[in-house]
């Protein structure tokens, strides 16, 4: 899975229309607007601490941050803006839309000087997972081999990987699938011990469970359509739900103060998505309707309003965010 998604996010721009997916922040500018003042928000509560950096994890073509930003200058909050990608191709396209970012290819060469408010929408999905299927010999881990030296297909390995199970899924029938992801555990705890230490907040959007499952999550998309995720690895998207539960006991671990999850249809809703849609629709009359068909699939019941969540996390001295637990306005 990881070199297929370097490979696939390497070769060009998957995003679009005319690409492979569309993300919130290509279906309307207000998805990164009210990111962007909830960042304000945190930053202006917390009295506009110094040194303050927004950092954007796989940011697409940068859509949402030049979006986020844009709302923030209207606040004069103009921090220094880092972005963690490795694609020389979607490099380009998002110095195109945000031309003061800095790059990284690791977490890790972050700036230390001051808060890190992060943002990471649809990036945990495209890291790399590990399956564990249980057999009749027990749990084995699923790995990839070539089928008749053509195609590529899942079976199970041959060494034991009991210990490997929660307990309470030990007695599954066979058959059963256990998912996680050690890259998206990683990050998460680097990214939660220098939130603890510095300061800031980070806030994460995805498709995913909060409560422990089993089952194969694997997907992948083609041409907005899904594929099979073994034939012709790296020229379609390949994702899997993420563990919103396992990232928010992570942060927990590193003392953070965690919201949600919580739905995005909630959640924007209540940072006044609809204020800001019917202020759109005046400013912009011969738009309204789009405007108003963008707002509903981004907080719609069976649209992404409850398909994706929303996690935040921040360290103990930051002030609660704004969004969870409110009313659906």
């Amino acid at each position: 899975m990881r070199a297929s998604n370097s490979e696939y996010y390497g070769a060009g721009d998957p995003f679009g229309v005319e690409g492979d997916f569309i993300t919130a922040p290509e279906i309307s500018q207000m998805f990164g607007e009210l990111i962007g003042m909830w960042l304000t928000d945190l930053y202006l509560r917390q009295n506009s601490p110094a040194n303050c950096h927004y950092v954007e994890l796989g940011p697409g073509r940068g859509t949402l941050a030049a979006d986020a930003l844009r709302a923030m200058a209207k606040f004069e909050f103009a921090p220094p803006v880092h972005f963690v990608e490795t694609s020389e191709a979607l490099r380009a396209q998002q110095l195109q839309n945000v031309p003061r970012a800095a790059f990284h290819d690791r977490i890790e060469s972050l700036p230390t000087d001051g808060p890190l408010l992060v943002v990471a929408n649809e990036f945990f999905d495209a890291l790399p997972i590990r399956q564990l299927i249980l057999t009749h010999a027990g749990w084995r881990e699923r790995v990839v081999v070539r089928d008749r030296g053509t195609k590529f297909a899942a079976m199970p390995g041959s060494y034991p990987m009991d210990g490997s199970v929660p307990a309470a899924f030990q007695n599954s029938p066979v058959g059963s699938i256990f998912e996680s992801s050690p890259d998206a555990a990683a990050i998460m705890y680097e990214l939660a011990t220098r939130i603890a230490t510095q300061g800031g907040a980070i806030l994460v959007i995805d498709y995913g469970y909060t409560q422990p499952a089993l089952g194969s999550t694997l997907q992948a998309v083609k041409t907005h359509d899904y594929a099979d995720p073994f034939l012709d690895p790296g020229t379609c998207d390949l994702t899997a739900h993420v563990n919103f539960l396992e990232l928010g006991n992570l942060a927990r671990m590193r003392e953070l103060v965690v919201s949600g999850p919580t739905t995005q249809g909630v959640w924007l809703s209540a940072l006044g998505i609809g204020q800001r849609a019917l202020a759109l629709a005046e400013a912009s009359p011969d738009k309204r309707d789009d405007i108003f068909i963008a707002r509903d699939r981004l907080v719609k019941t069976g649209e992404m309003g409850t398909l994706f969540k929303v996690l935040a996390a921040h360290s103990a001295d930051w002030p609660v965010p704004e969004g969870f637990g409110g009313p659906v306005v």
